[in-house]
């Protein structure tokens, strides 16, 4: 065995590199652009090389200065995650040429599964089904379209050079193809530099399973069963799980038998997956079930498979790569449970998925059992970088069966805080909570089919406002806490337990004031729950801000005194939710304003703030200005409400 690492990648993965490396004692080298020279895994490493400015074209994926680090640092072996030069075999050959150990495939091994063409006639020749179609050297327009024809319709146009989702095109009708080829072979081009193209059955009811397969220098190849990547959007998965929901027995061992001879016939040495594509019309049947792909590297998602094989993928990657055979044989390998991955990405689902950037003032992840596992590569105050791909986690939940699985899983979504910057946690726990993928009536097309029901723009409940409110009390504005209720005092609130029993409170959420009703009895009896419907979590952050997350959804709360003379935001007043600095003022007095509308933008806590219009109306004060330092509640404008 090697003694030194380096790792051709960053984020997560190379954390989880990491961790198994030195459980192993392999003393490990990160390396870095400038974006990333604060980085966890940079942190984590045993040492760590610059590579670089921040794009991926001038770092990452420059193997000549990956390979100088290695031999900078006296590290024996290199390996690339996944993604960057993972599957390029140039940069695989030029590292074993340096007289490094490349724990991946054999080159040529990626080679043969680079092209889908290729790909698909070697697994024709190995007796591996695949979809029907067309795949021939002749790539006239006129041809292609033939073809399309005698496949019928709907069917895929696919770049045989492709990944990711792109250079494919779905046709649903003859009259729509030839513009369809143009698009695809225009993408393909500009994407992979090849604009050749493949043609396939499109399947109505489709599942994606995919088998994890792994090879050795010694003739052996096993799997480890297979997985459902099914949830995807756009052609990129976003829940993945295992075992496959439905997969009996029968179809199990022919699908894993299929994948195996996969990987036989390249040659196969170390992790790779096998994907298949299952029309589910009928149920999960082999006769049904279709070689797509191979992915020649270790898999995002491989972590469910770990967890139901109680296998760690990156040992066996390190130790077949130093010429060790795989630790177990396929008589030793079983299920054992079902596990759920979901992927955190610092996307906006309200807003088509926009990429959310910027640092991570708030960033909580809990885990909250045994069998809870999240893998990341940042940390509270890291930076959720442009250059990079946005994904902030990955959280997996193993437990004896699904539906615990799911329940375990929802549990840590639901309660993950991240803030300013906007994730997807909300519209993965719609997901995981939706009947349908309960009931495992999945497809690929199951985001799309149910997007309205996915992502739901709201606000935090009543009963999370009171939550957060008897948080604050508790934690900030109480002499004591627990034996004697009276001697709290509800100093933000204006009001004793002497006082009435019911009281009013104002807080801000999102730049809008709401009022709230609390009853003094809610502060020892919050309305938290372990039910997967009521997950919620609440953390006060001083005597008048608390981060609140509901079912995944992070909301700034700011508390302010009710009855102080200030206006409401109900009255049209514009109150700044806590101390900070005017970097945009986007309206003036007199104008014409709709709700929802910017008015201005303020910079607190090390992040920007939108402050929006409550409702239609017209501007009538304007106080704040560019670069003005403003106090929490300070009136910003007022907008008056328009004559109905």
């Amino acid at each position: 065995m090697f003694s030194k690492l380096l790792i051709a990648n960053r984020g997560e993965i190379a954390c989880r590199i990491i961790r198994t490396a030195r459980a192993m004692g392999i003393a490990t080298v990160a390396v870095y652009s400038d974006a990333d020279a604060k980085a966890l895994h940079v942190r984590q490493a045993d040492e760590a090389v610059h590579i670089g400015p921040s794009p991926t074209a001038e770092s990452y994926l420059v193997g000549e200065k990956i390979i100088a680090a290695a031999k900078e640092t006296g590290a024996e072996a290199i390996h690339p995650g996944y993604g960057f030069l993972s599957e390029n075999a140039g940069f695989a050959q030029a590292v074993i040429d340096a007289g490094l150990i490349w724990v991946g495939p054999k080159p040529a091994s990626i080679e043969a599964m680079g092209l889908k063409d290729a790909a698909k006639e070697r697994m024709i020749a190995a007796g591996v089904p695949v979809t029907p179609g067309y795949l021939g050297e002749d790539q006239s327009a006129e041809r292609l379209k033939r073809e399309a024809d005698a496949i019928g319709y709907p069917m895929l146009i696919k770049a045989v050079a492709g990944g990711g989702g792109k250079g494919m095109r779905k046709v649903d009708a003859p009259a729509d193809f030839e513009a369809a080829l143009e698009s695809c072979k225009r993408e393909a081009k500009a994407s992979f530099g090849n604009d050749e193209v493949l043609l396939e059955k499109w399947i109505t009811s489709p599942r994606h399973i995919e088998v994890q397969v792994f090879g050795d220098s010694h003739g052996n190849v096993v799997h480890l069963f297979e997985r459902d990547c099914s949830l995807q959007r756009r052609h990129q998965k976003v829940i993945e799980e295992a075992p496959a929901p439905g997969m009996d027995e029968a179809t199990r061992e022919d699908i894993c038998a299929a994948a195996v001879r996969a990987a036989k016939a390249v040659d196969y040495e170390g992790a790779g997956t096998i994907e298949f594509i299952a029309d589910a019309s009928e149920g999960l049947r082999a006769d049904r079930i279709f070689f797509m792909e191979m992915n020649t590297r270790l898999q995002v998602e491989h972590p469910v498979t770990e967890e139901i094989t109680g296998v760690d993928l990156v040992e066996w990657q390190l130790r077949v790569a130093s010429g060790e055979p795989i630790p177990l044989s396929q008589e030793e390998l079983s299920i054992n449970g079902h596990a759920i991955e979901a992927r955190l990405y610092a996307e906006d689902p309200a807003k088509g998925f926009l990429p959310s950037m910027g640092r991570l003032n708030h960033f909580y992840l809990r885990d909250y059992g045994a069998s809870d596992r999240i893998e990341t590569g940042v940390e509270e105050g890291d930076e959720i970088s442009p250059n990079y791909d946005p994904m902030i986690a990955k959280l997996i939940s193993r437990s004896e069966d699904r539906e615990g699985a799911i329940d375990s899983l929802l549990h840590i979504v639901g309660r993950s805080s991240v803030w300013p910057v906007v994730s997807n946690a909300a519209f993965l726990f719609e997901c995981l909570s939706h009947p349908e993928f309960r009931a495992a009536n999945v497809s690929t097309g199951f985001i799309e089919e149910h997007a309205d029901d996915l992502t739901i723009l709201d606000e935090p409940s009543t009963d999370a406002l009171e939550d957060a409110i008897a948080h604050l009390v508790s934690d900030f504005h109480s002499e004591s806490y627990g034996e004697t209720k009276a001697e709290i005092e509800f100093w933000p609130l204006g009001f004793r337990l002497n006082q009435p029993s019911n009281a009013k409170a104002a807080v801000m959420v999102g730049g809008s004031t709401k009022s709230v009703v609390v009853h003094p009895m809610s502060i020892y009896n919050p309305h938290g729950s372990n039910s997967p419907s009521v997950i919620r979590e609440v953390e006060a952050i001083d005597a008048d801000h608390a981060v609140v997350v509901e079912r995944g959804r992070t909301f700034m709360l700011s508390l302010r005194s009710d009855g102080d003379g200030h206006a409401s935001a109900a009255d049209g007043a514009i109150l700044a939710p806590m101390p900070g600095k005017v970097i945009a003022v986007n309206v003036a007095e007199g104008d014409a304003v709709t709700a929802g509308q910017r008015l201005m933008v303020l910079e607190a806590m090390k992040m920007e703030h939108a402050l929006t219009a409550p409702f239609d109306g017209t501007v009538t004060e304007l106080s704040a200005s560019e670069g003005g330092q403003v106090q929490v509640e300070a009136v910003l404008c007022v907008v008056e409400p328009s004559e109905e």
